[in-house]
């Protein structure tokens, strides 16, 4: 559920949608979700001072509430 909404949002903002992919690697006390985009995108999907991958975040912290699984996010380029 939650990689399928950042893998949605990434994709609401990139210029090149078709290359976003998401892969969630669960560990015992962080879930990690890496999330790899167009080079061109990376600075689309981090934002003016990170405040665009904060917002993300800050999404998915309220799920942390509801399931108590604690998240990380990671953007990369494809290579």
């Amino acid at each position: 559920m939650i990689a399928d909404f950042v893998a949605q949002f990434a994709r609401l903002i990139a210029s090149y949608p078709v290359d976003v992919r998401v892969e969630v690697k669960e560990g015992d006390e962080v879930t990690e979700i890496l999330l790899y985009a167009n080079q061109a995108d990376i600075g689309k999907l981090i934002g003016k001072e990170g405040k665009m991958i904060g917002a993300i975040k800050t999404v998915i912290s309220g799920c942390k509430a509801k399931d108590g699984v604690s998240y990380r996010i990671n953007v990369e380029a494809i290579k």
